[in-house]
């Protein structure tokens, strides 16, 4: 197995998220690979947890990487978040991202889920992404 391919996959995926304008415009340019320290903003993205299973075979390295892209916000309801979470899927499913090592086989959407959290004053929605990795 190789978690080699790790840091250049949430490399990609957080420039990819980074970039894009209309995502920067829903959440004010607020999307981090951590969740912020202190107080946080109303609205923003944060990379999360992730899982990585060895699919390696005799003639090459390869892993399966499940990820978490959150979004978070402090708005009455989930309908801010909801298209937040919208921009974050349309732009990572089936993505094309040029890794720094290791290519990409294959991006996709998993799961999510939607809850409230710190006493029902916030909404979550964590979306689960899965990645093919080969290490070349």
């Amino acid at each position: 197995m190789s978690y080699g391919v790790s840091g250049a996959l949430q490399s990609a995926v957080f420039q990819l998220l980074v970039a894009d304008a209309a995502l920067g415009a829903l959440v004010s340019g607020q999307v981090f690979d951590a969740a912020p320290p202190g107080v946080a903003p109303p609205i923003y993205v944060s990379l999360g947890p992730e899982k990585v299973v060895d699919r390696s075979d005799q003639s090459s390295q390869g892993a399966t990487h499940d990820f978490t892209v959150s979004v978070v916000s402090d708005s009455a309801g989930f309908l801010v978040a909801k298209e937040v979470a919208a921009r974050v899927s349309d732009l990572l499913s089936g993505a094309s991202l040029s890794l720094t090592r290791g290519v990409l086989v294959a991006l996709m959407f998993r799961t999510a889920k939607a809850r409230r959290v710190q006493q029902g004053d916030v909404r979550r929605i964590d979306l689960i992404f899965r990645a093919l990795v080969e290490d070349d």
